[in-house]
């Protein structure tokens, strides 16, 4: 099984026709994913790669019975396109740009809690349920299927530690990248416990960074609620207070959202922490019986 997505999925790229919408819909297409529309308004009627494009998600929904979304429509009108599609009825949005303003963000939240929708992202590079479906810019020739999960705030890390369980020989069911950005759609909490719903998940590898507690509260969860053995790392361990690195989430401020508090949650919680992201596939292995 999986989380989230599978061959099933049926996937409309909302901005298809700018260069990063056009370049992707065909690399998630030649994966296998069944990429069934693409939306861009006034281009409706034309076609991309073989993938019919319509004005709007709610024609293409109803027209190709398209079941999730991925966005790739510029930062100043993405929030508009993510919430266009929650009310098209869209179960899953995946919202890839960065620099959304987090006050877009502050209003599509409670519109997707509403609504019934699930998000990932923004700021992030998608989900891939190996051999089914990609969702996203994810490089689907590392990933392998198997019965590791994972989820993380980094992008690159995601395809570091991705590839290194791969050649350690430890497959995956679904790997997803949540993004850094401080206002987000579905976190740990939420995925840790999906994984630990999912009966061909076995162990589940949780990459976080500095800035915030999503950590800690993951931390908590995992103590409190999960069976299943999860191995964390933390990134930006040796970044200095009060500045950003790289993501907008990821910042120390007053001596919270350390790497060091970060650690000590997870050890509290019985989580084996690597210290490099080469010790995380043995570790898993420790763990998984």
């Amino acid at each position: 099984m999986s989380i989230l997505v599978n061959a099933n999925t049926r996937l409309v790229v909302q901005g298809i026709t700018g260069r990063d919408g056009a370049f992707h819909a065909q690399k998630m297409k030649a994966y296998g994913t069944n990429v069934v529309a693409g939306v861009s308004p006034g281009k409706g009627g034309q076609v991309i790669g073989g993938i019919p494009i319509f004005n709007t998600v709610g024609e293409a929904r109803s027209a190709t019975g398209a079941n999730a979304s991925v966005i790739f429509v510029p930062a100043p009108f993405a929030g508009d396109a993510i919430l266009e599609a929650s009310y098209a009825g869209i179960e899953l949005v995946v919202a890839i740009t960065e620099g959304i303003p987090v006050r877009d963000m502050i209003r599509v939240i409670p519109a997707f809690k509403c609504n019934g929708t699930q998000l990932i992202g923004p700021n992030c590079p998608g989900l891939i349920t190996p051999g089914e479906c990609l969702i996203g810019i994810l490089p689907g020739n590392i990933f392998k299927k198997g019965n590791v999960g994972l989820m993380s705030r980094s992008g690159t890390l995601t395809y570091e530690v991705v590839n290194q369980l791969t050649e350690s020989g430890l497959g995956q069911t679904t790997c997803i990248g949540i993004g850094g950005d401080p206002v987000a759609g579905l976190y740990y909490q939420d995925l840790l416990q999906m994984f630990e719903d999912d009966p061909e998940t076995s162990g589940v590898v949780l990459i976080g960074e500095i800035g915030g507690d999503a950590e800690e509260q993951a931390a908590r969860f995992i103590k409190n609620h999960m069976t299943k053995p999860v191995v964390a790392f933390i990134a930006g361990q040796t970044a200095p207070p009060g500045k950003r690195m790289g993501h907008a989430g990821a910042i120390i401020s007053s001596g919270s959202g350390t790497a060091e508090e970060k650690i000590r949650a997870f050890n509290e919680a019985g989580v084996p922490v690597a210290k490099e992201p080469s010790q995380i596939p043995e570790l898993l292995k420790q763990l998984i019986r």
